[in-house]
């Protein structure tokens, strides 16, 4: 996901302006909605409302603004690690099921091993940034999968147990998995290690999904799901609020898709320590929030 675009998304919906968002943000009012066009469809979600007097959030627009600015402020905390022990760079992959889970303590421990130290934050797809990471783009990843390839490390951090969420009393009824192939089915988007995962259950049962909707944002399946848009296959430990609040439930559906592995991979070379040293950092990250959840709900090392 574009940090740019999130800024973007932003400023739009405090000024209400597509063109005194573009004058905030030193661009173009054509940049600001070609940016904002592209988050839309990566979110796939209609953000705005457009007419003659400038832009309002539409309802989910509203709903995904918080989630944007937690983005946003945890991509600014990691930058600002500031003062004189550790000086230098490291830039750091992150899926969004990370930012949903625990990025801010992670960067809350980064900050106090290194507090000089600049992270260059970037979220993204596994698959995007595993790419990044074997071009030398990307310092240290933390996705679904370890990567073979030589000069590059791995570690497990955490695993997240998938459930079948829906919203309580939805219209989209399933008791066993057949039931569940025949319905609207949300996942993470195509090709990720979850899709995956989600079509060899159901290839393995002799199922298929015709309704599969893939979707790149966490936000947008919480979103989609309060609204009735069918029945997602995803980790609790994701939407652990709307769970605790009733907002969302869990389908008593058996077999399961695999459980959300979450690796560090890193690159082997200068600055290995410190790189290390991170990854530790994300190690007790992953340690505490899962201390916090229900039972069941994350396994770690």
């Amino acid at each position: 996901m574009n940090l740019k675009f999130l800024e973007t998304f932003i400023w739009v919906a405090r000024l209400g302006s597509f063109r005194l968002a573009a004058q905030k943000l030193f661009s173009t009012q054509a940049a600001v909605s070609n940016r904002i066009a592209a988050l839309e469809q990566d979110l796939g979600v209609r953000l705005f409302e457009r007419d003659a007097r400038g832009a309002t959030l539409t309802p989910r627009g509203q709903a995904l603004l918080g989630h944007a600015e937690l983005v946003l402020d945890s991509s600014h905390a990691l930058r600002q690690a500031a003062v004189a022990d550790q000086p230098g760079r490291v830039r750091v992959g992150v899926m969004e099921s990370v930012i949903h889970t625990w990025l801010a303590p992670f960067i809350q421990r980064v900050g106090s091993l290194y507090p000089a130290l600049e992270l260059d934050l970037q979220a993204d797809t596994a698959r995007n940034l595993a790419e990044q990471l074997r071009r030398g783009q990307l310092d240290l990843i933390l996705q679904t999968d370890p990567l073979p390839d030589e000069g590059l490390r791995n570690a497990h951090l955490a695993s997240y147990p998938m459930a079948w969420l829906a919203r309580p009393a939805s219209v989209w009824v399933a008791t066993d998995l057949v039931q569940i192939s025949q319905q609207r089915l949300i996942t993470f988007s195509r090709h990720s290690r979850p899709h995956q995962d989600l079509l060899g259950l159901l290839h393995a049962h002799g199922l298929r999904a015709p309704r599969l909707c893939c979707i790149n944002s966490v936000a947008a399946i919480e979103r989609l799901l309060a609204e009735d848009f069918g029945i997602a296959a995803l980790p609790p430990a994701l939407v652990d609020d709307a769970l605790r609040s009733g907002r969302l439930c869990q389908l008593s559906v058996q077999p399961l898709p695999a459980d959300l592995q979450m690796f560090a991979s890193w690159r082997v070379g200068a600055g290995l320590d410190r790189v290390e040293n991170l990854v530790d950092a994300a190690r007790t990250a992953a340690e505490a929030h899962a201390a916090g959840l229900p039972r069941g709900h994350a396994r770690v090392n």
